[in-house]
């Protein structure tokens, strides 16, 4: 089986569970690391499956890998090779179908609520039962639904937290994490949780209050969307 592509932005945001979903799916993957000047694959072919995960830029800077990513999603979108997409992997996901991405009312910053949406999509893509969720959240922009896509995810304080495409999957909000990343986060975005603060925004003490639940309750959301894009796997 060819590997599942996991592009990396920035070295604080790695694949986390993402990873090991994959692993204990028996699927291989391989970790392109942009942020250490890596080469974005033009053919999207040579991969199962494509994944973006997060970081603190944004769709809008002009970067060396934007352009690149963006015809990287598109062709893989065409060849019906599933992308995925974690915040600002899911605003990359946006630009490059058509969407939007532009700063959010408010910054997220921590665990709020998600609620799917009433639509049969958000059931095909979390199975029946399931109508909210608490998830992670690090943001100051927000992405648009681009045509063709549905939206499938909202919270209170951002409309748009998901968007399905066929085989694609792409989230505002962050399942990914794991106790080292959100501690990781935590140390090194301090002091940008010091400067935001808003109706949104947790401090380090309430973020990693009663971590081991609020993770487990995660991964179980994260298993749903992972198992349903894996199927999708070429």
């Amino acid at each position: 089986m060819k590997p599942v592509a996991i592009f990396r932005h920035f070295h604080t945001e790695g694949p986390g569970y993402f990873a090991i979903a994959l692993a204990r799916s028996g699927v291989p993957w391989r970790l392109v690391r942009l942020d250490a000047g890596e080469a974005v694959a033009e053919d999207p072919r040579a991969f199962s499956g494509i994944a973006f995960m997060g970081g603190p830029m944004s769709v809008n800077d002009c970067l060396p890998w934007t352009d690149p990513v963006l015809r990287l999603i598109r062709a893989a979108v065409q060849a019906n090779v599933p992308v995925i997409g974690h915040c600002l992997g899911g605003q990359l996901m946006a630009a490059a179908l058509g969407g939007d991405v532009k700063a959010n009312p408010v910054k997220e910053i921590g665990w709020g609520a998600v609620t799917l949406t009433d639509v049969p999509l958000a059931q095909r893509w979390f199975g029946a039962g399931l109508a909210a969720f608490t998830g992670f959240h690090w943001h100051g922009e927000t992405f648009s639904i681009p045509p063709g896509a549905q939206r499938v995810l909202a919270s209170p304080h951002c409309a748009n937290q998901a968007f399905a495409f066929g085989k694609h999957f792409a989230m505002q909000c962050h399942v990914e994490m794991t106790a080292e990343l959100i501690e990781t986060w935590c140390r090194t975005g301090a002091n940008e949780i010091a400067e935001s603060a808003g109706p949104a925004v947790q401090t380090p003490a309430e973020i990693e209050r009663d971590l081991d639940r609020r993770l487990a309750q995660l991964h179980a959301i994260a298993d749903r969307i992972y198992a349903r894009w894996m199927e999708g796997l070429v």
